[in-house]
């Protein structure tokens, strides 16, 4: 009975925690995620083999249920005391040290990446220290650590602002209070920053691992994008197709000024904006008015595989950028070369196209500046830029699906179209102004 650990922190309930986090949440799913973050932070103090106190806010005694059910029977659980969050902190440090302990730590619960190291570490520096604090990147703190209540420590007249650790530490070093640090962590307190657990976690095996990493893998919020000019032919058949995702991710088609009945086709429910006909253009202004983590562009022609959400965010785990593996219905043999020879281009060069349908990070997207405007080579030129700047792509387990309607008839005549359009590439490659280029490529829409 040496340590303790005490949780300081609120009851996850819709509408009352990481409100911060909403709209781009709703208040169920903010109560969720916090649910996570305290799961994640139950199985680090368990690892650590300490007492645990569970100190909630007193408004919620009524539903301390809920974490009693994450934290079990073996912890100790008890309500808030005092007006300012400093008083509150302050408090349920000394009512835990007058039990006996010679030390504690106080964590907060915005801190899902906290490990049992972490805390160890803060209890090892305790030993020389008088006081150990663990800072958040925003500048305030997750951890504090005592071997006697500090009432000076907790005398700010406003927390939750970025001053908060280092006007905390003057005050102490005043007083010639000996100050030992832990791990710098990252807070979660915005939709920002869950993008960037979601950076980190790419790289971290332990972070895909947890609770809170998993729920974000699996939750990430997906914007489709669709390019329209005179489809007419495809496009009742997408939005089949885009009906059953209704609700599940954000769906916008933008149109280029079809001169069809394109427009006349599409439903009014979905979300249809207009732009100038060019599909870099097209894509631009609607990753600009999307709201997804994750921008998926999706051609008209295009079948989707059965549950293309789940394919895109299983991938989006550990990459930045990706797309579908590629099929055509066809059965001719230059058809399947084309599907074989699109798929390891992929993997072998780091190139994919537009019609493998790209999914990419949406900060990622627009920091190299979104597609380029061209009239051609848009997707190439996309992954060109990706490549250059390390990005590596993954692949989808499952097959996207699109119509083989840019190759002629006959086998002779689709080689020949595959050699130009192999031909065309290593003219951009090579610096031809991409206006020639593009005089080359017939429109068949």
């Amino acid at each position: 009975m040496d340590r303790a650990i005490i949780v300081f922190t609120r009851v996850p309930l819709p509408g009352k925690t990481k409100t911060r986090m909403m709209p781009a949440l709703s208040g169920k799913e903010c109560a969720r995620l916090h649910t996570y973050f305290l799961q994640d932070i139950c199985e680090a103090c368990q690892a650590c083999r300490e007492d645990v106190y569970v100190n909630y806010t007193p408004e919620d005694e009524q539903k301390t249920g809920i974490l009693r059910d994450i934290f079990g029977r073996d912890a100790e659980y008890f309500p808030q005391q005092g007006d300012t969050l400093g008083q509150r902190m302050y408090h349920a440090i000394e009512k835990v040290l007058e039990k006996g302990y010679k030390s504690c730590i106080l964590i907060g619960t915005d801190v899902p990446e906290l490990r049992a190291e972490h805390m160890i570490r803060a209890f090892d520096l305790l030993v020389e220290h008088d006081i150990v604090f663990g800072k958040t990147k925003d500048g305030g703190y997750y951890l504090i650590g005592m071997k006697k209540p500090w009432k000076e420590a907790f005398g700010l007249e406003q927390y939750g602002v970025s001053t908060v650790f280092e006007e905390t530490l003057c005050r102490l070093r005043s007083l010639g209070v000996s100050i030992g640090s832990t791990a710098e962590l990252q807070d979660m307190d915005t939709p920002a920053d869950l993008q960037g657990y979601r950076d980190r976690m790419r790289a971290d095996d332990f972070l895909k691992g947890s609770k809170t990493g998993k729920y974000l893998a699996s939750n990430s919020r997906i914007s489709i994008i669709v390019p329209v000019y005179n489809e007419e032919k495809t496009i009742g058949y997408l939005q089949d197709q885009l009906r059953e995702l209704k609700g599940k991710c954000e769906i916008i088609l933008v149109d280029g000024g079809s001169t069809d009945h394109t427009l006349d086709k599409i439903s009014n429910d979905f979300t249809l904006l207009h732009a100038p006909k060019s599909r870099a253009a097209q894509m631009n202004a609607g990753a600009k008015a999307s709201h997804g983590d994750v921008l998926f562009f999706l051609h008209c022609d295009s079948e989707l595989p059965a549950h293309p959400l789940a394919q895109i965010r299983e991938v989006m785990r550990d990459h930045r950028a990706g797309c579908f593996g590629i099929a055509f219905h066809s059965r001719n043999f230059f058809m399947f070369t084309c599907r074989i020879i699109s798929n390891h281009r992929v993997k072998d060069r780091k190139v994919m196209f537009g019609d493998q349908g790209i999914f990419v990070d949406r900060k990622l997207f627009f920091d190299i500046g979104m597609f380029p405007e061209m009239p051609i080579m848009e997707d190439y030129q996309f992954s060109l830029t990706l490549k250059e700047k390390g990005i590596r792509l993954g692949m989808t387990r499952k097959r996207i699906y699109t119509s083989d309607r840019r190759f002629p008839k006959g086998t002779i005549p689709k080689l020949k179209l595959m050699w130009k359009m192999n031909r065309m590439r290593k003219m951009y490659r090579d610096k031809i102004p991409v206006q020639t280029i593009a005089k080359m490529y017939k429109d068949i829409r």
